[in-house]
């Protein structure tokens, strides 16, 4: 408690809050500029990329791969051929190899028949689902049995 009093008393209180904040990189920053960004909840000028900063810049520089994780995925069960050659890696060979497969139990069954080799598949894998026509997997069985 001592040490706490002398410290503040010869000014080494306000030193260090102020190194401290330093360190820990939270010291407010203020942008401006003519351009907007939204940086915690309020809308201010160009946010210049710094490292207390980087969140509020990363969507504008999204690639086009994070650009189509973000967007809906693409259902292989009932995609046109223009959808299915939008993936990454996809050829229209695969494409319509994908359509006359169809229809699929789950996404993995590309790999399984042999549609598409391991490598085409894992660069798609987060893009895709196979959506299945019937909440009854009974229903959904009896497509998919062998003819």
């Amino acid at each position: 408690m001592d040490f706490e009093r002398n410290a503040v008393k010869q000014g080494l209180g306000p030193i260090a809050l102020i190194t401290g904040l330093l360190l820990l990189g939270t010291v407010p920053t203020v942008a401006t500029g003519a351009g907007t960004s939204e940086v915690a909840g309020k809308t201010t000028g160009d946010v210049p990329t710094s490292p207390n900063n980087i969140g509020a810049t990363k969507a504008a520089h999204a690639s086009p791969i994070t650009a189509a994780k973000q967007s809906k995925p693409v259902d292989i069960n009932r995609a046109t051929k223009d959808e299915l050659k939008q993936l990454p890696g996809l050829s229209d060979t695969d494409a319509e190899k994908i359509i006359a497969g169809r229809p699929y139990g789950s996404k993995a069954w590309l790999v399984t028949n042999k549609i598409l080799d391991p490598g085409a598949y894992g660069n798609i894998r987060k893009l895709i689902v196979a959506g299945q026509p019937y909440k009854d997997a009974g229903k959904n069985a009896a497509i998919y049995k062998k003819k």
